[in-house]
Order: structure tokens, then C-alpha cells, then sequence
């Protein structure tokens, strides 16, 4: 079982009971909302208005780039015909990984570096 790694809800892991009762919800949320059904993994269903998501999509290796593309159009495919991917070909979740959120987290991380040092304001040393 992968485990979440978002730092938001890394005090669910902290308790063994929570997990226990966490990980059972969250896998059966998972089927519930079908992306892997379709091929999916979950980084490939967040938008891509955001200018920060569209550096991250180029920054992709060209092979992730071409896979995810692929699923999408599959995705979309089996969404136009009302039907699902045969089980062989659905996601497993230990396929399912995030690729794009460090990518996005390197970018967040340096425009916030460079906010950072362009708000900067320079002050001369009193003697």
C-alpha cells in the first residue's frame, strides 16, 4: 500500500489506529471514484489552468509526457464509449505515483525563492 504523502495529513500516520481506519476508507473512495477504472493515476487528474501545472507538465520527461497523454486520451475514449478498461489494464496502486507534485513543489519552491529575492530590501550597515 503507498502511502500519503502529503504533508497535511501526515498526522494520520502518526496514530496506528487512525491508520488503521484510514487506509480501508480511503482505498474504498478510491474505487469509488474510478479514475483507475479508466487508467488514471490521480496527478493526471489536476488541472492544467494553473501556470505553475503547465511549467511542471514541460519539465516532464518525454516519456511521462507521452504515457500521460496517453491515458488521458484513453481515459477520455472509454469516458465517450461509457465503458471501463478491462481489469488487466486499470491502474494498480502501486503504479499509481506521484510524478508532477515534486515537480510542482521544485517550481513553488522557486518562485517563492525568487519572490523572496526580489522583495528583498538591502539596508546599509550603521557604524
Amino acid at each position: 500500500m503507498s502511502r500519503i504523502t502529503n504533508p497535511n495529513v501526515s498526522a494520520i500516520f502518526k496514530r496506528p489506529w487512525v491508520e488503521k481506519w484510514f487506509i480501508p476508507l480511503s482505498n474504498w473512495y478510491v474505487n469509488l471514484a474510478g479514475w483507475r477504472k479508466l487508467g488514471l493515476r490521480y496527478e493526471d487528474l489536476i488541472p492544467e489552468e494553473n501556470d505553475v501545472v503547465q511549467l511542471a507538465l514541460k519539465r516532464l520527461p518525454p516519456k511521462e509526457a507521452y504515457d500521460r497523454v496517453f491515458r488521458l486520451r484513453r481515459a477520455f475514449q472509454c469516458s465517450l464509449s461509457h465503458q471501463i478498461l478491462p481489469p488487466e489494464e486499470h491502474t494498480k496502486p502501486e503504479d499509481d505515483i506521484a510524478y508532477l507534485s515534486p515537480i510542482i513543489a521544485e517550481i513553488e519552491a522557486e518562485l517563492k525563492e525568487r519572490h523572496d529575492l526580489d522583495t528583498a530590501q538591502v539596508e546599509k550597515k550603521k557604524k
